[in-house]
């Protein structure tokens, strides 16, 4: 008789990564697997929940596939979706022009969904095609499968809304200087453990994070 893996899940077994305090820590980031869109922007508009739209079929279509007799693809173990992630910057001609205050219409971004370690850009190819034929969504053919290692980083937990960030970013800053590093460039990455489309503002849990040296 066998016995089935525990269910991964991210909160409980990953706590470093997607649970830190509301203060900066220094934590190495490593290599990990994603889909993910790209997208420009103010993201208080449509077509940034458009892209978010794409990208959630696609993940729970990999995680309830790889549960079906004759799909589980090697090394499967059920798991909890994870987070959605973004990584933010500005478009180059912003940053030529930059004034100290940014233009949400100037942003760029990444939205991204962490995939466990048995997914491979194949299966991800096979899910992608079985999702297509279930459900409409031209922004479908805008995902692709990627693999990021992040390195040092430092990041901490923000509590409230997105344009309050800028004290967390200061109080990050400052920890880095304190500590010798420096941050290697003004993008960085969010981490939404609230679902902004239902929580208060003051209420969002949000990682920010970036990379240091």
């Amino acid at each position: 008789m066998t016995t089935s893996q525990p269910k991964h899940e991210w909160r409980r077994h990953e706590k470093e990564i997607y649970c830190p305090k509301k203060k900066p820590a220094l934590i190495k980031v490593s290599r990990y697997k994603f889909i993910r869109i790209r997208g420009e922007g103010n993201p208080n508009k449509e077509p940034f929940n458009e892209r978010i739209r794409a990208l959630y079929p696609i993940a729970y279509g990999i995680k309830m596939t790889a549960k079906t007799p004759g799909m589980k693809p090697n090394g499967h173990y059920d798991f909890t979706v994870y987070p959605l992630e973004g990584v933010w910057d500005i478009k180059d001609e912003a940053k030529k022009n930059f004034t100290g205050t940014i233009d949400k219409e100037d942003l760029v971004y990444e939205l991204m969904l962490r995939q466990p370690d048995f997914v491979t850009e194949s299966y991800f190819r096979q899910i992608l095609d079985i999702t297509k034929r279930k459900k409409l969504n031209p922004l479908f053919d805008e995902v692709e499968f990627v693999e990021v290692e992040e390195g040092p980083c430092l990041q901490m937990l923000h509590v409230g809304p997105f344009d309050t960030e800028a004290e967390s970013f200061r109080i990050m800053e400052e920890f880095a200087s304190d500590q010798c590093l420096t941050r290697e460039s003004k993008l960085h990455r969010e981490i939404y453990l609230s679902d902004f489309r239902k929580t208060a503002p003051e209420k969002l849990k949000t990682v920010l994070r970036f990379q240091v040296k």
